[in-house]
């Protein structure tokens, strides 16, 4: 072998490995840990973030905003917290999880009150539903459910978690006081309004409730990942004009 073709198949191997190396440092699984609620919204937007950022693929963990909380607190191989209400993100901020300056406000929701698509039924405030005619009452876990917290604060702050609570079916998060309800297993149940919206055969909303504070969603990269650039990108892009028009579809508010 030449010395110039010597020169010639160093260089070409060199240009390969560097570019292997180029494409390993840009390609990631970045994995995000996000409330039970944003499930449908996030799924159709992981295709638009992947698409964005070449060699990404998007690795979801959804559940309950403090069964999450746990997980990450436990080290959890997380990227991004997305939280239903801000209690919880606040807990992961105390303990460094997530920085203050990263976080961020990215949609809003509404509190409402189900009950199954057949019943005769339907509370016409949250009083009625003290009435013994509702015996089973879908709420989130307060303890770590942010669904459960807004609606014992409700209640609290109406004078009727005393009566209601022991009407209480807990649910681990808002995706399951929905099930509970759309199988009719309850009489009535708290959710959000994104989430009563995925089964309009099955459930029917009976009111809207005004809550405490407002049902914000915040967002924030996890301070220990290993994909930080990636993470604040996925968090400016749920916060992106295409991005917030998909969560609209919905049923999401600005925050």
């Amino acid at each position: 072998m030449t010395t110039e073709l010597l020169r010639l198949v160093v260089k070409t191997l060199a240009l390969a490995l560097a570019a292997g190396l180029s494409f390993a440092a840009q390609a990631a699984d970045l994995t995000v840990s996000a409330a039970a609620s944003l499930t449908n919204a996030f799924k159709d937007l992981a295709p638009m973030f992947e698409a964005a950022n070449p060699g990404t693929k998007l690795q979801f963990n959804f559940a309950a905003s403090g069964a999450l909380l746990q997980q990450i607190d436990k080290g959890a191989p997380v990227d991004v917290f997305v939280s239903a209400d801000q209690a919880t993100m606040d807990q992961a901020q105390t303990k460094g999880l997530v920085q203050a300056a990263q976080r961020r406000n990215f949609v809003s929701n509404t509190l409402v009150v189900i009950v199954p698509a057949s019943s005769a039924n339907a509370p016409k405030a949250v009083a009625d539903l003290t009435q013994a005619v509702y015996q089973r009452i879908a709420i989130g876990l307060p303890a770590s459910v942010p669904v459960g917290r807004y609606t014992k604060s409700v209640l609290e702050a109406a004078g009727h978690w005393a009566a209601i609570e022991p009407k209480m079916i807990g649910a681990n998060n808002v995706r399951q006081a929905l099930d509970y309800v759309a199988r009719a297993e309850v009489d009535a149940g708290f959710v959000y309004a994104t989430d009563a919206a995925l089964m309009p055969d099955k459930v029917k909303v009976a009111l809207t409730v005004p809550t405490t504070t407002p049902i914000l969603y915040p967002v924030a990269p996890i301070t220990a990942s290993p994909n930080a650039a990636l993470a604040q990108r996925f968090v400016e892009f749920v916060g992106s004009a295409p991005a917030q028009a998909v969560l609209a579809r919905h049923g999401f508010g600005k925050p």
